[in-house]
């Protein structure tokens, strides 16, 4: 069996949603075929005594992104997603029995601070502030919302070489580790502004300063999404629906056909070939060796040493004593040693940070009922490390609780689904478990990303490994960045053929002779 259109999708996560979007909404026949059983991807939910509970990404920022993609489609994003804004970002935990809490407010976190650590480290914090706010500036449009600049210096031409101040301010070569000791001489807050790289699934005493941005990004505002963040996909999948995009579920594609020197079509498990003019493969990098061998060369695959993060994650209904906000990270005393583990050792670290997302509670710490929704995740390695067995996952699961406890709190459990490295893996294959593909190690590692064209004709990429990178609103940056390149591919080719039929079916011109010319 046989069918056609002029885009196929392959992956319905948030690159391949936005991309069959923006593609329905250009007029383009757009089909997409996901392996799982609904949208979203990383982005998904999990069911724990009959009640959904996100079971990925939890932050929702860069909502101006959703709501231009939204506009650029002739929709609206309120008419399809409730959001409410976040007046408390998150609450921090130590062993030593301290907390503060972040705001989207540079003054309110002054304040905080100050009353955290002192004035110095506050006057810090409002250096660090402004300085992250003028690299997402710097770079927001020249590299976030941009197809990827070949090297740094094309990079540099796009900001602007008379603008040599900012592109010097960027410091690339720093470690965001090492960045931040010139703001923060307290431990305590490098700790909490040092976990940003970890959004990248990436180590802060690898990761380059320029990740201070995403600082910027989340203060700039975070909303919490009403019915979760699986809302998200499912409001990208009914808006595409409605442009007339169609969706194929259960559907796992086996092989991407090749003919003629270009991809032209794939195949999936169940033998049902869909041809198309262009394919768009919203999955790891990795992944497209297992689709072919000339799809395999299409695209650099990651290297395993370059894997970012993977995670041990707890999803379930329980009750907490510690006074929760939506968001809370719980930190352990040797954050050096966290990262050491995962990155030199392909090990699991004694002493975790845990992020616990209460998905029940907003700005305030109020326990809703004697039973909440809770999401709890621990870094841990991914690669041939992540295949943990069911003891490390027990005592790593523990560990995570004893870093809680020395924070001052304590979760009881009523029920919880727990997802391993392993798990992640076979969720998403040829990962080995890495939630964020590369790791932004180095001054080089952005320039590396694959973008969204690749070597064969007719093949386009999108997704957190591809340029701009991981998270929710740089996967739909991804996928916009892919629609676009397919849609102007397709004019393009289209133009061509019709201009060339034009000639075929023109008549040559006469030649005849003037009768009236004296012979």
């Amino acid at each position: 069996m046989r069918s056609r259109a002029a885009v196929v999708v392959v992956g319905a996560g948030v690159g391949g949603l936005v991309a069959a979007l923006l593609s329905a909404a250009r007029g383009f026949d757009t089909i997409v075929l996901e392996a799982a059983s609904a949208a979203g991807g990383k982005l998904r939910a999990a069911e724990v005594s009959g009640r959904r509970i996100d079971a990925g990404p939890t932050v929702f920022t860069l909502r101006d992104v959703f709501e231009d993609l939204f506009a650029e489609c002739g929709g609206t994003l309120s008419d399809y997603l409730t959001l409410k804004r976040a007046e408390r970002l998150a609450r921090h935990y130590w062993p030593d029995g301290s907390r503060v809490d972040l705001f989207p407010d540079i003054e309110a976190n002054f304040a905080a601070i100050r009353e955290f650590a002192g004035l110095r480290e506050a006057e810090g914090y409002r250096a660090f502030a402004a300085r992250a706010a003028h690299m997402h500036a710097t770079l927001d449009r020249a590299f976030m919302r941009a197809p990827r600049p070949a090297h740094p210096f094309s990079l540099a031409s796009r900001i602007g070489w008379t603008r040599w101040r900012d592109i010097a301010a960027i410091t690339p070569t720093r470690t965001l580790w090492g960045a931040l000791g010139a703001h923060f001489h307290d431990p305590r807050l490098r700790q909490l502004f040092a976990r940003y790289a970890t959004y990248c699934g990436s180590s802060p005493f690898l990761a380059p300063a320029t990740l201070m941005l995403v600082a910027d990004v989340e203060r700039r505002g975070v909303w919490f999404v009403e019915g979760g963040m699986i809302k998200l996909a499912e409001a990208l999948e009914r808006f595409a629906v409605s442009l007339g995009a169609r969706f194929h579920y259960g559907a796992r594609v086996e092989r991407i056909v090749v003919e003629g020197g270009r991809a032209c079509g794939v195949v999936t498990e169940a033998g049902q070939r869909f041809d198309a003019e262009a394919i768009l493969f919203n999955g790891d990098v990795s992944a497209l060796s297992m689709l072919g061998t000339q799809a395999g060369a299409a695209a650099a695959p990651t290297p395993p040493r370059a894997r970012s993060l993977s995670a041990v994650t707890l999803a379930g209904v329980g009750t907490s004593d510690a006074p929760l906000l939506h968001h809370n990270v719980f930190f352990g005393a040797n954050y050096a040693e966290e990262f050491e583990a995962i990155f030199a050792r392909g090990r699991l670290p004694a002493q975790p940070t845990v992020y616990v997302c209460a998905s029940d509670r907003g700005d305030d710490d109020k326990a809703r009922g004697d039973g909440e929704r809770l999401f709890c995740l621990a870094n841990a390695p991914a690669g041939p490390g992540g295949a943990l067995d069911e003891k490390q996952i027990e005592a790593y699961e523990a560990a995570a609780m004893d870093v809680m406890r020395a924070c001052g709190a304590r979760l009881d459990w009523r029920e919880r689904v727990v997802t391993t490295p392993a798990d992640f893996a076979a969720l998403f294959p040829a990962t080995e478990g890495s939630l964020y593909g590369v790791a932004t190690h180095g001054w080089q590692a952005s320039f590396l990303r694959p973008t969204a064209r690749t070597r064969l004709p007719g093949l386009y990429l999108a997704g957190g490994g591809v340029h701009p990178g991981p998270g929710v609103p740089m996967a739909a940056l991804s996928g916009r960045q892919a629609a676009l390149a397919i849609t102007s591919d397709l004019r393009s080719t289209r133009r061509s053929r019709l201009a060339a039929l034009s000639r075929s079916l023109s008549p040559p011109l006469a030649t005849t002779e003037n009768p009236e010319r004296p012979g």
